[in-house]
């Protein structure tokens, strides 16, 4: 199962500000269309604003769904994000 071109979720510009980084580690319901169904946060960034900007951008990607021969399903999927300050 693949993500198509989605965009990348935003920097909050206040974590950027506070030189907030961390990854966020996602798992993702898709659903046999595409979308993505149910996105839990599996492993925190340690930041709030930074878990929430990765769960509700990747709530919006679509997706390939997987398939059993020719039929599509649903599965789960794990998406990790990483938000990281150029120094």
């Amino acid at each position: 199962m693949d993500a198509l071109q989605n965009p990348k979720p935003p920097y909050p510009s206040l974590s950027r500000r506070l030189g907030e980084e961390g990854a966020v580690l996602l798992r993702v319901r898709v659903l046999i269309d595409g979308t993505a169904g149910e996105v839990r946060i599996l492993r925190s960034s340690g930041y709030p604003r930074l878990d929430e900007a990765a769960k509700n951008t990747v709530a919006q990607w679509r997706f390939i769904p997987a398939r059993r021969g020719e039929r599509a399903e649903e599965a789960w999927v794990q998406i990790p994000i990483d938000f990281t300050l150029k120094r």
